[in-house]
Parts: structure tokens; C-alpha cells; sequence
């Protein structure tokens, strides 16, 4: 278990933004980070994702597509690592993973092994590791874009995108980031995890995966 705790976020000391908002808030603010990095927590094990191909498929139970789907942007994820490096720019991801892993993490960490493959950084913990921040509830799901800005990224209780809290503190940025980088500190890389613990899985079944 990790010793650091995670720091509180206190809603009303942020911005609330729409889900509209903050995807445009997000994308300005990450493309203007040149030579820096920034760091992702992922806790929820269920996401309803809109506007994706392979998640639709995997929503209707059709898992060869989904992973059909996944394999076809290659190009582009290519064509990010080559822009990412021109700006000498790092996007980390930690993957709070529990067991049994829902349809939905099993499906990610497949989407995750393809990103790692085109030079992403992304490890994995087991809930173990965030148990001493948790005594009130989940860890929130957290990006802290170039050492600025912290976004605590909000959701409906069935997983759907519902914008977002904006943070600027330096200090709660500071020390969001520092949690986070602690947590991929001791991280598994996402490649060794999925070969040994999702490559031998069977797909998940339409009624777990269709109705989730």
C-alpha cells in the first residue's frame, strides 16, 4: 500500500465546467505544453464512453469488432507519438485496476497495451495500492496537464461523461502530481500486466459486457 495520501479536492475552490467546456479547456491547455509532461489517475472501473467505435462495440456484446476497431487506429496513434516528441511532450497514465476486472477495464487495458506500443507511459496498480486514500470513498479521476492544471474529471453514477472541477493552485496542483507519480513509481508497465493477466482471458459475454 502506498504510504503518501492523495490530497483532498475541495469543489468549491475550483471551476465547475461543462462537459462541453472542459474538452475544449483540456485540449488548449495541452497543446500548449512544450517540454513537459502531465499525469493521469484512472480509478472508475466502468465508463459509458461516448464517441467511440470499438466501445459501441463492446457496448452491443461484439467483442471481435471491438478489438477490430481498436487495431484501425494505429496510424493515428502513431501520428500522435511522432507530434508528442516534436513538442518533447509526456502523457502518463496510472490504471487503478480490481479483480475480476469488468468488461469495461478488460477492454481498456487492451486499448492501453496498443497505446503503450507507440511509446505512451501507462502502468497499473492493484486498489491495494490507493487503499489508505480511500477511507471515505474512491479516489476521483484526476489529470494534471504540465504542472499547471489540475482537471477532477466528474461522471453520472452509470459512467457518463459529465464535464469537469478546473484546479490552478500551484501547491494542490503540485501535490496531485507528486501522488500521482508515486502511484506509477510503483506501477506495473501496462505491456508485462496485460500479457499475463488479460491476454488469457475469454471475452467478456454479451450480458456482462451489452448491459453493463
Amino acid at each position: 500500500m502506498l504510504d503518501l495520501l492523495a490530497p483532498v479536492l475541495v469543489p468549491e475552490q475550483g471551476d465547475r465546467l461543462t462537459r462541453t467546456a472542459y474538452k475544449e479547456d483540456f485540449r488548449q491547455r495541452e497543446d500548449a505544453v512544450r517540454n513537459g509532461s502531465s499525469w493521469k489517475l484512472e480509478r472508475r472501473q466502468h465508463f459509458e464512453e461516448q464517441g467511440s467505435p470499438s466501445r459501441d462495440a463492446l457496448r452491443r456484446g461484439d467483442w471481435e469488432e471491438a478489438l477490430r476497431l481498436l487495431a484501425d487506429r494505429r496510424d493515428t496513434l502513431a501520428a500522435t507519438a511522432q507530434e508528442d516528441e516534436r513538442r518533447g511532450y509526456a502523457f502518463h497514465r496510472v490504471r487503478v485496476v480490481e479483480k475480476p476486472l469488468t468488461p469495461y477495464v478488460q477492454w481498456e487495458l487492451h486499448s492501453q497495451r496498443q497505446r503503450a506500443e507507440y511509446g505512451q507511459r501507462i502502468r497499473v496498480v492493484p486498489a491495494a495500492q490507493v487503499a489508505a486514500s480511500e477511507d471515505t470513498g474512491p479516489l476521483p479521476e484526476v489529470v494534471v496537464l504540465g504542472g499547471r492544471t489540475l482537471f477532477q474529471v466528474l461522471y453520472t453514477e452509470a459512467g457518463v461523461a459529465n464535464g469537469a472541477i478546473r484546479y490552478t493552485d500551484r501547491d494542490l496542483v503540485e501535490r496531485w502530481e507528486n501522488y500521482i507519480k508515486a502511484l506509477y513509481a510503483v506501477g506495473e508497465e501496462v505491456i508485462s500486466y496485460f500479457d499475463r493477466e488479460v491476454a488469457p482471458l475469454d471475452p467478456p459475454t454479451l450480458s456482462d459486457a451489452g448491459r453493463e
